[in-house]
Formats: C-alpha cells, sequence, structure tokens
C-alpha cells in the first residue's frame, strides 16, 4: 500500500461520487420536492446508458451521443411523468413504491427485447482513451472527464435552483403548492419540468458510465441503492447534501473495497482478509448512513422550509 494507489482509488472514488450525484441530484429534487418515491429513476439511467451507447456505436461521435440522449431523456421522462406518474402524486408511498417497481420490471425487459440480455459494450471515445498526468502520476483522461462534468453540473444545479426564477418557483412549490398554483404558476408542468430535468442528469450518468462499466438490463438497480444512500446522507431535497453525500459515499465505497483488505491482511491470515475485506467493504457506506441517521436525522445539509 503506498501514497500513489490511495490517491488513485481517491479519483476513483470521486468519479464514482459525481456519477452517484448525477443520479441523486435529480431524485432528491422529485423526492423532496414532489414527496414522490421513483423507483424507476434506475430505469432511466440504463435506458440512457443504452440510447447513448446505441447511438455512439452506430456514429463513432460521443457528442452526438449526448446531443441525441438529451432531447430524447427529456421526452421519455415527461412523457412518463404526465402519463403514468402524475395519477400517484396523491397516493401513499405505497402506491407509488409499487407502481415504480413495475416499472422497472417493465424497462428492464424492454432493453432486453430491444438489446437482448448480454452486455452491450460501449468503447471509451478515442480523443480520451490516453492518460493524463497527475501531480506525476497517470490517470485516465476519461475518467477525470466524468468528475469535471459531475463538478460542472453540479454547478449548474445549484445556480439552477438558487439563482433563477425557475428555481425559486422550485423551492416555493415544495412548501407552498397551493399558493404558487393560486399565483397562475403551472404546477403540473412546474412537476413535468423537474421529473424531465431528473431523467435527463440520469441518462446522462448512464452514457458517461458506459465505457467503463458493462451497459445490460438490470444495470440500473445496484446504482439505485446507493442513491437512496447518498440521499439520505445529504438530505431530502438538498442539491448541497446530495453532492457531497455522494462524493463521500464514493469515496469511501472505493477505499473501503481497495484497501480494507489490505489493511485486513496485516492483522489476520490472507484466506481471513480475503473473506472478511469485501464483506465489511460493502457495509461501510451502510454503517456510515447509520451515524449520520443517528446524529442527524434530516441529513448533513437538510432543506430549509419556510
Amino acid at each position: 500500500m503506498n501514497l500513489t494507489l490511495i490517491v488513485m482509488q481517491c479519483l476513483n472514488g470521486m468519479q464514482l461520487g459525481v456519477l452517484l450525484f448525477l443520479m441523486a441530484a435529480g431524485l432528491t429534487l422529485v423526492f423532496g420536492i414532489m414527496n414522490f418515491v421513483n423507483l424507476a429513476h434506475g430505469s432511466l439511467y440504463m435506458v440512457g446508458a443504452f440510447i447513448g451507447a446505441f447511438v455512439y456505436n452506430r456514429t463513432g461521435s460521443f457528442l452526438l451521443g449526448l446531443a441525441v440522449l438529451i432531447p430524447a431523456m427529456v421526452a421519455i421522462g415527461m412523457l412518463l411523468e404526465t402519463c403514468v406518474l402524475r395519477r400517484l402524486y396523491r397516493r401513499d408511498h405505497l402506491d407509488q413504491v409499487l407502481a415504480t417497481f413495475g416499472l422497472i420490471l417493465f424497462f428492464n425487459e424492454l432493453m432486453r427485447i430491444r438489446w437482448g440480455p448480454s452486455p452491450y459494450y460501449m468503447e471509451v471515445p478515442a480523443a480520451l482513451s490516453g492518460t493524463v498526468d497527475l501531480l506525476g502520476m497517470p490517470y485516465p483522461a476519461y475518467r477525470l472527464l466524468i468528475v469535471a462534468a459531475g463538478i460542472a453540473v453540479a454547478l449548474g444545479c445549484h445556480l439552477l435552483v438558487h439563482r433563477t426564477r425557475i428555481g425559486m418557483l422550485i423551492r416555493a412549490g415544495a412548501t407552498h403548492r397551493t399558493m404558487v398554483g393560486a399565483l397562475g404558476v403551472n404546477i403540473a408542468l412546474l412537476y413535468a419540468l423537474i421529473f424531465a430535468l431528473g431523467a435527463v442528469l440520469a441518462g446522462v450518468a448512464g452514457m458517461l458510465a458506459g465505457p467503463i462499466l458493462s451497459v445490460q438490463p438490470g444495470m440500473g438497480e445496484p446504482i439505485l441503492i446507493l442513491t437512496m444512500v447518498v440521499i439520505v446522507i445529504g438530505g431530502i431535497g438538498s442539491i448541497r447534501g446530495a453532492f457531497l453525500g455522494a462524493l463521500l459515499v464514493g469515496v469511501i465505497d472505493t477505499l473501503g473495497r481497495t484497501l480494507l483488505p489490505a489493511v485486513l491482511a496485516q492483522l489476520f491470515t490472507r484466506g481471513a482478509a480475503d473473506m472478511a475485506g469485501p464483506a465489511l467493504a460493502s457495509m461501510l457506506i451502510y454503517i456510515l448512513m447509520a451515524v449520520v441517521l443517528a446524529l442527524r436525522p434530516q441529513g448533513l445539509f437538510p432543506v430549509k422550509h419556510g
């Protein structure tokens, strides 16, 4: 174990963290503002990965893939919200969970019918296939792009929510929906736009993850679980909490899986360390969540209403 390995794994953790933030940003707005439990958010991540990979593999252009993906995810998000989810807003959370779980099954089968059960591969763009000299260490340029893109999106979301008129309406609609509607604001359209924004962020996360993860049916469920952990830690409805919570989860999960087996090997036999290390590492983020809930049940950066 050396400093170079630790720094590299911290960067990998940040890369995972920004992917989680792209997922968590949209989901925390939907949950915190619309009070809607959307388990199908991971499916939007999967759909975005398949659409982006398909366009990229056909055209060879990553930018064209993004250009097609964004309006496609807006259309899918608004169609899903208008035709299906809008009818569930006034139902209790159990109904929302059951309905959106059904959407998970629907989208998984749809992707399996269209692209088959095997992984659908997507190569790293040729221009980003090399490495960048970072503090004297070579680091994959594509992973660095993911980190930069996540930070840019985090800044954009913060400015949107806190510095624009639509952001003001989003925050007002979270606590005073009836009053905002009485002032002439189309709440239904506002909610559809929020859901479309979340769908775009999830789809972009899926496409960015495509070259480093396998694009396949069911890929949305594991990252959805991590995203839920991020939202609980950061505070439901908080963009800042989603960003910092995602970085915490990403770095702790990556460092735990990489370094904990090596640390345990110094204390126990190699066989015992190899068995216990991965199991304990997978528990770290849930231990972190439990500690945060015990000390701050509302999360690290709760949204202040009123």
